[in-house]
């Protein structure tokens, strides 16, 4: 009996250390398998992944390795034009009260009356650059009154411009400047095909050159608009409405499509209406066509 009790007492034990033994080699063989097939390029275990992960103090983030290639048509449209378009400084004689005193005493007049001084600033596009010279259109009202005008390349250079001619109803002016320092020149585009919605950009110098070509952005608002002589300040014409942003120093700069083509001349906007109520996104230009026939009648 008490042979009996010890065997029954002491086999169990046995068999769990046993069964122990058996249990720590088959999981040493599994994990041994699981690490080597991990390791195996075709694995199950071991997939390709096309992301990679980055850990910061916020957590981990998945960032995908795809290559992402610009393609900004406004920037292309932009540096397509940017170089043909310059400041116009209309320059004025400074008045000074020797001017009026001298005569009233029949005094020579004094140097100072030469004197000139920055008078307005506007915008021009270079349309063509031919035997030496760059020509540049512009409106009219940026360059009336001038005794002298200078245009600022968007290098910065300064060069003297005379007016070749002007056409006061349509507010359009014809420039003739050495093209020593401007060497581009833009293409126009019949803005007749325009239609409402399609994207436009403006180029040009709002508040004059120290802002010297901005680039703003908008839409058609429509292709053609009859404007009053009362909206326009001068005389009725037909005008492209744009909510692209123009502001004083803009006007005579060109409008232009995502191609970097010109489809207008940026002329005046309406910033309020008869009755004084505010507006914003009204901005016009004089459309490419009539550009167009205003040089072809002025270089005759």
């Amino acid at each position: 009996m008490f042979t009996d009790n010890f065997l029954s007492d002491r086999e169990p034990k046995w068999r769990k250390k046993y069964s122990l033994f058996v249990v720590a080699i088959v999981s040493a063989l599994v994990a041994s398998l699981t690490v080597y097939s991990g390791m195996q390029s075709n694995s199950w275990f071991q997939q390709t992944t096309k992301q990679s992960k980055t850990s910061n103090s916020a957590g981990t983030t998945t960032v995908a390795t795809t290559a992402y290639t610009s393609s900004d048509t406004a920037t292309t449209a932009y540096n397509k034009v940017k170089n043909a378009v310059v400041t116009v400084q209309n320059l004025q004689k400074a008045a000074t009260l020797s001017d009026g005193w001298s005569s009233f005493f029949n005094q020579e007049e004094q140097s100072s009356s030469s004197e000139l001084e920055t008078a307005s600033e506007g915008s021009g596009v270079v349309y063509k650059i031919a035997d030496g010279y760059a020509y540049i259109i512009t409106n009219n009202h940026v360059v009336a009154d001038s005794d002298k005008l200078q245009l600022i390349t968007a290098s910065g250079k300064k060069v003297e411009a005379t007016i070749v001619g002007t056409d006061t109803t349509k507010d359009l002016a014809l420039l003739k400047a050495k093209a020593t320092d401007i060497k581009v020149s833009a293409s126009f585009r019949n803005s007749k095909s325009l239609l409402a919605g399609q994207q436009v950009l403006a180029i040009g110098s709002p508040l004059g050159s120290d802002y010297a070509t901005s680039l703003t952005s908008g839409i058609v608002s429509a292709p053609r608009r009859e404007l009053t002589a009362e909206e326009t300040g001068s005389s009725a014409t037909t005008a492209i409405q744009t909510d692209t942003a123009i502001n004083p120093g803009n006007f005579g700069g060109p409008l232009i499509n995502l191609k970097g083509q010109v489809i207008g001349i940026t002329s005046s906007k309406i910033v309020s209406s008869t009755d004084g109520t505010s507006v914003e996104g009204m901005g016009f230009a004089i459309p490419a066509d009539i550009v167009q026939s205003f040089i072809t009648k002025t270089e005759k």
